[in-house]
């Protein structure tokens, strides 16, 4: 979002002190301006009390080797690296939203001070942008939030990250993902309508999906979408059926559609070490059975969307389940570390022996194995590494780029066109019809006495924007890291049988798990379940919970699986070991990372 866009937003910036437009580009350089100074302090440490308080003598390794050529050998590949990602990639545009609404009520605002329902107060907004603009630590600690000193909720999550710099990589900065779609889109209204229906299902299991009249009704007012139906929809499934309700997609018919809804890398038990994983799960108890959703009141929105506490709990199961309906999964995101499932589907895969990538230069070895470099090790430290680097990218589009508001914050202009809530936000006026024309808004109004959307959180989204999603982002360069390391267009049931074991999918109650019979059981491979497993993720956080728009996720993901591959091949050459590895990417085509 660029300075005359703020401008023209409501007001210009000078009114705050060091608006220099200049001001942020420079704190970025000043990094960079110590970084001759840092390497001299680092060659004047002396390395004697790493070596001992010997006298100088002349002595040799175990293994001859060249200290100079290898310390050349490195600095060489360092800067080849950094060469190779000096990359300019123009000011990227948002969605014209900003612009567009002059109170901002098409922006994202939460845990600002707001004047009324959908509409920040503008010194507040400013506040934030400007702190966005200049990069200094100062002005970012000067956003006027709605509860200055509240709880977590009350605080901005992490917009600083947007600004750091990586090691590996492309730059966070250097990352392309177009636009968000506009508030006022058909795309963002059939997505707050999936919103919608899912809030309303969160409590049927997946595997009654077929028989369940509420999911006729949604897939009804789903195929009757003007995007959902129109030939720019490419991550919808359509026609959309109780098969494919609330599933991903990539390519039409991929492994997201296939076999049940929840991934068998969340459903398989494994070991991590000696320890069982059963997965099964500490879930919520459902609405009507002691749980709650949240937000549903014009009191209770506006309190948390100004950073506030409402002071209600979360309702959990005493008994622990396997994942089998839309609310299983909003609780499994809601405490999960960002790379946790990716980490139990490499246990899974690593349990059920799963051949290495084709490329792995260990394969057929009668002298050597894989370990630190190109094995386990490497795999499981590189899924942790990947995340870090990952969110960097993500934050970078959602506080500088976008801005794109939360579903919640969509909620709230229904309701305020429906109402006509006073002030009245801009952009409640231009909300596509097909969102205030969907079957679901009487069932939500008639069932919560407003048309805000259910949140099955007490606090809402997260404090940060919408778009794209960390959820997706670090699962798109999770998965991208498993293919790398092993062979992924394996069929998935013969590794089972291997194992003595087979598909599964959840009972109703979730306490056991029955033997999939599925007539697709025997296509599904791991390319696809992956693919599954980190749209069940970001789903979870985002669609069960009503948190993230779907295209949110969409281009999350591929936003993560860019990331991955630019570090993947950053560190190619760092590798000893000769090798050429293939990756089937989530559109079907394929990448290769080679060091030759």
């Amino acid at each position: 979002m660029n300075d005359s866009k703020h401008q023209a937003g409501g007001g210009s910036n000078k009114e705050l002190p060091g608006s220099e437009t200049e001001t942020g580009k420079l704190s970025r350089r000043n990094f960079l301006k110590g970084a001759a100074t840092v390497a001299t302090v680092v060659a004047a440490v002396p390395l004697q009390p790493l070596l001992g308080e010997r006298g100088p003598v002349a002595e040799a390794s175990v293994v001859d080797y060249e200290s100079s050529q290898r310390a050349n050998d490195s600095f060489n590949y360092r800067k080849s690296t950094a060469q190779a990602e000096k990359i300019n990639v123009p000011v990227q545009p948002d969605n014209g939203d900003a612009s567009r609404f002059t109170d901002f009520s098409g922006s994202y605002s939460k845990a600002l001070l707001h004047d009324g329902l959908g509409v920040p107060i503008a010194v507040a907004f400013r506040s934030l942008t400007h702190a966005l603009q200049t990069g200094e630590f100062e002005d970012f600690e000067n956003i006027i939030v709605g509860n200055p000193g509240g709880g977590p909720n009350s605080k901005e999550n992490g917009p600083q990250v947007a600004l750091a710099f990586d090691l590996e990589g492309l730059d966070s900065h250097c990352t392309v993902i177009p636009p968000a779609p506009s508030v006022a889109s058909a795309q963002t209204a059939a997505e707050q309508v999936e919103h919608y229906w899912a809030a309303l299902l969160n409590d049927v299991p997946f595997t009654q999906y077929s028989t369940n009249s509420l999911v006729a009704q949604a897939v009804n007012d789903m195929n009757n979408l003007s995007f959902v139906s129109s030939a720019a929809n490419n991550q919808f499934p359509f026609p959309v059926t109780p098969q494919n309700l609330f599933r991903g997609q990539f390519v039409p018919g991929d492994g997201n559609v296939l076999g049940p809804y929840v991934s068998q890398f969340m459903l398989q038990p494994t070991f991590f070490g000696a320890q069982p994983l059963s997965q099964q799960y500490q879930t919520f108890l459902p609405v009507g059975g002691g749980g709650s959703e949240f937000m549903t009141t014009v009191g209770e929105y506006q309190l948390v969307q100004n950073g506030g506490d409402s002071g209600r709990q979360l309702a959990f199961d005493s008994r622990f389940r396997y994942l089998r309906n839309g609310r299983d999964l909003a609780a499994y995101t809601h405490v999960d570390v960002l790379y946790q499932a990716y980490f139990v589907a490499f246990l899974v895969m690593a349990g059920l022996n799963t051949p290495p990538n084709p490329g792995n230069p260990y394969i057929g070895s009668t002298t050597e194995k894989a370990f630190a470099t190109l094995g386990g090790p490497d795999a499981a430290g590189t899924l942790a590494e990947m995340a870090t680097r990952a969110l960097k990218a993500a934050w970078f589009h959602k506080w500088i780029k976008d801005l794109r508001l939360r579903p919640e914050e969509y909620g709230a202009l229904v309701h305020a066109r429906l109402t006509n809530s006073s002030p009245s936000p801009q952009a409640a006026a231009a909300l596509h019809g097909d969102v205030l024309n969907s079957a679901a808004l009487p069932i939500i109004q008639s069932t919560y006495g407003s048309y805000l959307l259910p949140q099955a959180f007490p606090e809402g989204s997260p404090t940060h924007p919408c778009y794209p999603t960390g959820h997706g982002t670090v699962g798109g360069a999770c998965v991208t890291v498993l293919k790398f390391f092993f062979d992924c267009n394996q069929k998935l049931r013969p590794l089972l049988a291997n194992a003595g074991r087979d598909l599964v999918v959840p009972r109703t109650n979730g306490l056991l798990l029955n033997t999939y019979a599925g007539a697709d059981g025997n296509n599904l491979d791991i390319n696809g379940e992956l693919n599954k497993l980190a749209y069940n993720i970001s789903f979870g956080h985002g669609i069960h919970a009503g948190i993230h728009f779907r295209s949110s996720t969409y281009w999350s993901m591929l936003l993560g699986e860019q990331v991955a591959l630019s570090i993947l091949q950053d560190r190619a050459r760092s590798y000893n070991e000769p090798f050429t590895v293939n990756i089937t990417k989530f559109d079907g085509t394929t990448a290769t990372i080679t060091n030759q």
